[in-house]
């Protein structure tokens, strides 16, 4: 008998996935997002999900487009898997995905059931299942100063216990999607070429803010 494995490879991973494009959501791989279904055409989406291989692909629409029912959407997007889910009493689906790897958009397909289909490829994101890559947070004591900071300014309430036990990687990515960024700047995120360099964007987000606050206060000072 094969063993079985929660973990999934390049390939193993399917070219067509459901896509939900939603604005300001981020998935990054590795991380959980959790999500309320309610609209018709993503239910079935869930349940389509559910028979084929648990995966949906998240996707932000463009800016531009955001009131059109199926809105242009971004090139980049993130894959996760269904790894929990409730029935609710009014009719709902809360659920859970578990980030597997981003992936780029080739090409829409007809649509089903109201949801949107579209042709992927994985190979430009290789690096995010491979389980090998390792990136190291330089000056992580200067970096969660700077936090405190952001923090403290955007009246943010954190958890420093949890924050301080976690792992270089799991600290930035939790802290890229749960901060209260633009869509674009999320997407900024999303489209990083690696953990570095990831890092490096969330540092500039974080100086534009925390100046942008400073320089809000002198000017209403003046």
């Amino acid at each position: 008998m094969k063993t079985y494995s929660f973990e999934k490879n390049l390939e193993g991973l399917p070219n067509t996935i459901p896509v939900f494009p939603l604005n300001n959501a981020l998935l990054l791989p590795k991380c959980t997002l959790p999500l309320n279904l309610f609209e018709s055409r993503y239910l079935h989406m869930f349940d389509y999900a559910l028979k084929k291989n648990r995966i949906i692909g998240m996707i932000q629409p463009l800016e531009k487009d955001l009131h059109e029912k199926n809105p242009d959407v971004y090139s980049i997007g993130c894959a996760g898997l269904i790894v929990a889910f409730t029935q609710t009493n009014d009719n709902r689906y809360e659920i859970v995905l578990k980030g597997l790897s981003r992936y780029q958009v080739l090409k829409e397909t007809d649509p089903y059931n109201g949801f949107r289909i579209f042709n992927i490829s994985w190979e430009p994101f290789e690096s995010d299942i491979n389980k090998n890559v390792v990136s190291k947070l330089s000056k992580r004591n200067l970096f969660e100063d700077k936090l405190k900071q952001y923090f403290k300014k955007m009246s943010i309430n954190a958890d420093w216990q949890a924050i301080e036990a976690s792992n270089d990687e799991d600290l930035i990515n939790s802290i890229s999607m749960g901060c209260p960024f633009t869509s674009i700047e999320r997407q900024a995120l999303l489209e990083a070429k690696s953990l570095d360099h990831r890092i490096e964007v969330l540092n500039s987000l974080i100086d534009m803010s925390i100046n942008d606050n400073d320089s809000f206060k002198t000017q209403s000072l003046s």
